[in-house]
């Protein structure tokens, strides 16, 4: 592992490892939440929720790590992350802004505002695909194509389904050691690894993609009906920030990381761009860049 953080990281970092090799899915959700209630008790919010968050993945996902875990320390967790959305951090501020952003625009602007950001997963769930049980990412690229299709001319049945079984596979994965357990890794030049638990951040990078997939195919089906469309998802507009990852590799103020600062540009420029008179050739055009782009980089 990729130690940034002294002698004592260290340690936690070994016993986090061996928690993983031994499978003792309880053991890591303990010690997930005791680095997340240090980091707090030393007043750093980030590392706070990072670890917290991902306690709270591990033992609200699995029953039997559920019933190994003490009341007690899920009542904490739990409170001290209500505590944490109070914050005024980068977790928390973003959502809130984007939400509001999107509230100016019409139903097709935001779906566009989050397509784009979704096109630049693309490239990382390229990446994260050849990790066990992680297959469903390398069909990013083909759900960016599919929703912007389906924003002209109507989807084919088939199309329709094999994005509702996608949904399903993102929706399922939350709930998999393969997401929360195992501790799969992706090589980033000159970074630290990227763990696919990394995804966990901003109520959970696959959760996003799969409310963003599962309200258009909502849209297409209301749109086909004749009736009202429902409200478009926004979670997935800040999918390719990616704080846990930068929080873990050691940083400090997330607004001071070069990757995130670019990151927030492209999203504010996307946001100039879906106000303006854009065309389906010009969306398509500036998708197209951003498959390519590495987020990480």
């Amino acid at each position: 592992m990729f130690h940034l953080f002294g002698k004592k990281a260290a340690v936690l970092e070994r016993r986090l490892a061996e928690y993983q090799r031994k499978q003792d899915w309880a053991g890591l959700a303990k010690a997930c939440y005791q680095l997340g209630a240090e980091a707090m008790d030393k007043g750093n919010p980030n590392r706070a929720l990072l670890w917290l968050g991902r306690a709270d993945t591990i033992y609200s996902a699995d029953n039997a790590v559920f019933e190994q875990v003490t009341e007690k320390l899920m009542d904490d967790c739990s409170d001290r992350l209500g505590h944490l959305e109070g914050e005024h951090i980068l977790y928390n501020d973003v959502p809130a802004k984007v939400g509001e952003m999107a509230e100016a625009l019409g139903d097709v602007k935001v779906r566009v505002w989050g397509l784009l950001s979704l096109a630049r997963l693309v490239k990382l769930g390229e990446k994260l695909s050849a990790l066990p049980g992680c297959e469903m990412f390398g069909k990013l690229g083909w759900a960016v194509d599919t929703v912007l299709k389906s924003l002209q001319e109507p989807l084919e049945e088939y199309e329709f389904e094999e994005m509702q079984e996608l949904c399903s596979a993102l929706y399922e994965f939350g709930d998999s050691p393969d997401f929360w357990g195992l501790g799969s890794e992706i090589i980033v030049p000159g970074g630290a690894p990227f763990q696919v638990f990394d995804l966990n951040g901003m109520k959970g990078v696959h959760l996003e993609l799969e409310a963003y997939l599962d309200g258009h195919l909502e849209m297409v089906c209301a749109r086909e009906q004749g009736e009202e469309l429902p409200e478009p998802a926004t979670g997935i507009i800040i999918g390719a920030l990616l704080p846990d990852y930068y929080v873990r590799a050691g940083a400090g103020r997330l607004e001071e990381v070069p990757q995130i600062k670019e990151e927030l540009e492209r999203i504010w420029s996307d946001y100039e761009f879906v106000c303006s008179d854009i065309t389906w050739e010009l969306t398509a055009q500036r998708i197209e860049a951003y498959r390519e782009l590495d987020v990480l980089r």
